[in-house]
């Protein structure tokens, strides 16, 4: 019986943001819909935006998203290195899911790099035994010519893994036709022959008008179109990091002249923090059709919203000096304890809540001690500890509510303690051991004023519809059901992309040129 070595195909990009991890979920999709086991595979990810994995470890969220479209679990193969920017030019390390270092951009090109070429291809050789396809992603572009001599992630890779590459352009953005003859003119003679063909992503209008671009396309360069992917409205799946959250933002921009909510919505207000992190904590409220949601990033935008949210970040210390510094802080506060309004704090947002951040060893940034908006008597410590976990509970949020079950993730590296006595929403323990179950959060005026370690908090759907039913309840709005099933929904939203993708992409082609014969 011979080894089990899985075929390969690769996802590249002619710059970032053009659907490359999108665009990689939905192949995996199709191919587990055609009978295939198949698995994502990046060897290095830059973002914010984590994921954490059955065993307690880190990989970016996007690779988690692709597994799930596989339908199998996230392990660190996938995503074994994870650099997580912290600062201008230095980013914390995560490898195989735990922290490594904090290095600088030039220490980690060329002192980490030739240690990690070898890091990502046992990974990837792990994988490639265990399934029958592996379907890689591509970061940034691969015509980064100032990278390509210790490149671990674009064409050096696909050598690596003898993957043919599907090169994908935006046309949302403009100059399709430059950006993709432009990246094959800077390959070598064998980069370029990896190529095998091109997406063209994110189309709007009738596609015979780009036709003749299509022709002239495939002339000059050889190689075949083998789709154009009409743009695909209210997805429904998670978003890599924040170059999707800035151009999500440019369609939310508040304004109280138009009219931007009908009276019967809750207007809910998410600070984008410079180092915002896990923003996906937050995709459940934009499907609520009683939720008027945005993200604001200047007092200007603050408006009169019903609840103000703090999210995570990747430089908590940073991130409150901005909240201070731009006159956020004090508005929240008003908000909070003057106004009596909603306030919400998920992981670093929550820290930012209490009173007093310390951080004398420098572990997460130069300030060694900050005051916090000190809406909990709570004192967060950071140290070189990072608790990474899946955790499961209950939530009794207010004053004789029944318990909830809730289910989510921890990602930080601070640990809170309470200078007083407190009230905590929640009671979680490690989802897959014996921890004994423990108190965690803050809560304040009666419900109103809460916080917590715990991602995806909201992604749990009785719990979500009964804190937005309290909300409305306060503002003398009529309770609505849980209609919302998040997780559904998502499961299906694979799915719509599947065949969204499929009836727009040539299938036959790309099996060919990964060798496989399909009818």
């Amino acid at each position: 019986m011979s080894e089990r070595i899985a075929k390969t195909i690769m996802v590249q990009g002619t710059a970032s943001d053009v659907g490359k991890s999108i665009l990689t979920a939905a192949l995996c999709r199709i191919f587990v819909q055609d009978g295939w086991r198949t698995a994502p595979y990046k060897s290095q990810n830059m973002s914010l935006n984590s994921y954490v994995t059955y065993d307690g470890k880190e990989i970016g969220r996007a690779q988690g998203v692709q597994a799930d479209a596989c339908k199998i679990l996230a392990t660190t193969d996938m995503n074994p290195i994870l650099l997580k920017p912290k600062q201008d030019m230095v980013s914390q390390v995560v490898v195989h899911g735990k922290p490594y270092m904090d290095l600088d951009a030039r220490t980690y090109r060329e002192s980490y790099l030739p240690q990690a070429e070898q890091i990502v291809k046992d990974a990837l050789a792990r994988l490639r035994g265990e399934y029958d396809l592996v379907v890689l992603e591509g970061a940034g572009s691969p015509a980064e010519v100032n990278l390509k001599d210790r490149d671990i992630v674009n064409m050096r890779l696909a050598g690596w893994a003898d993957a043919p590459v599907i090169l994908v352009a935006d046309i949302d953005r403009g100059g399709v036709f430059a950006s993709i003859v432009g990246t094959l003119d800077i390959l070598t003679d064998q980069e370029r022959a990896r190529v095998k063909g091109f997406i063209i992503n994110k189309f709007r209008g009738d596609v015979s008008l780009l036709q003749p671009g299509l022709e002239w396309l495939e002339e000059r360069t050889g190689k075949p179109v083998l789709g154009v992917i009409p743009y695909l409205p209210q997805l429904g799946i998670e978003d890599e990091d924040s170059a999707s959250l800035d151009s999500k933002r440019k369609q939310r921009v508040y304004d109280q002249d138009a009219a931007a909510k009908s009276a019967d919505q809750l207007d809910i207000a998410v600070i984008r923090l410079p180092r915002i992190s896990n923003f996906t904590d937050f995709d459940p409220l934009q499907q609520e059709q009683d939720v008027h949601f945005r993200y604001i990033t200047h007092i200007s935008e603050w408006g009169d919203p019903d609840v103000v949210i703090l999210p995570g970040s990747k430089n908590t210390m940073a991130d409150l000096q901005f909240l201070q510094e731009s006159g956020f802080a004090d508005q929240i506060k008003l908000h909070a304890l003057e106004e009596q309004r909603w306030v919400l704090g998920i992981c670093a947002g929550y820290q930012m809540m209490g009173r007093t951040l310390l951080d004398p060893d420098g572990w997460e940034s130069d300030t060694p001690q900050l005051s916090g908006l000190d809406l909990f008597p709570a004192e967060t410590m950071f140290s070189a500890d990072k608790r990474t976990v899946q955790v499961e509970g209950t939530s009794r949020l207010y004053t004789g509510q029944e318990e909830i079950p809730i289910e989510g993730y921890e990602i930080h590296m601070g640990r809170t303690r309470f200078l007083e006595p407190a009230a905590h929403p929640f009671r979680i323990r490690n989802g897959l051991s014996t921890e004994i179950p423990h108190e965690e959060g803050a809560v304040a005026l009666d419900g109103k004023v809460w916080g917590t370690y715990v991602h995806g908090i909201l992604h749990n759907d009785d719990f979500r519809r009964d804190w937005l039913n309290r909300i409305r309840s306060s503002k003398g709005l009529t309770p609505l059901p849980a209609e919302l099933r998040f997780k559904e929904r998502r499961e299906a939203a694979f799915d719509r992309l599947a065949e969204h993708v499929r009836e727009h992409l040539d299938m036959r082609q790309v099996y060919e040129m990964m060798g496989l014969n399909v009818n």
